[in-house]
């Protein structure tokens, strides 16, 4: 009895909040940093980061492909509000890796997805949101940031987007 309970009490691991030695809420100069350690990126220095339009928002966009980085990723983007990285996407090339093994991988170290369609799986918990999409990309998104950032969005839906809506509320 005692070896059943300590099985269920075995729990899948905590999601991280980064990938590798790049973790969100770094300021812009500490994710440089890292990524000019990190060779796996293709990282090029200043180059690589745009302002994006609208306020206090950077991109840090680095190219694997360029025979500079891993043969595993693609282009990643590192999205930063206030100087801190908030989200960070990372494109998987699917010629070195699948979805399945990514996806198997994930539920192994983090258990269940809380969220599963036919394009994406996805990890929650109070911070961090992973997301792991199809064709191959893996998403890591600072919760609170993305939800400070979304309050303050104002666009109102289109009247096409209503009309959506309700013929799909008529099933």
């Amino acid at each position: 009895m005692t070896l059943i309970i300590s099985l269920l009490n075995i729990s899948a691991q905590s999601l991280p909040d980064g990938y590798k030695n790049i973790k969100l809420g770094m300021s812009l100069e500490e994710t440089k940093n890292a990524l000019e350690k990190n060779a796996d990126f293709g990282y090029h220095g200043d180059r690589d980061v745009s302002l994006l339009p609208g306020e206090n928002k950077i991109l840090i966009e680095t190219d694997s492909q360029k025979g500079y980085g891993s043969d595993f990723l693609e282009r990643c983007w590192f999205q930063f509000y206030n100087e801190k990285l908030y989200i960070i996407t990372i494109n998987i090339n699917p010629k070195r890796m699948d979805y399945y093994s990514m996806f198997k991988n994930f539920s192994d170290k983090y258990g269940d997805p809380d969220q599963l369609d036919p394009s994406k799986s996805v990890w929650i918990n109070d911070s961090v949101t992973i997301m792991l999409e199809k064709p191959l990309s893996v998403k890591y998104i600072d919760n609170k940031t993305y939800e400070e950032i979304q309050k303050m969005s104002t666009v109102e839906k289109s009247g096409e987007e209503y009309t959506r809506e309700m013929f799909l509320e008529d099933f």
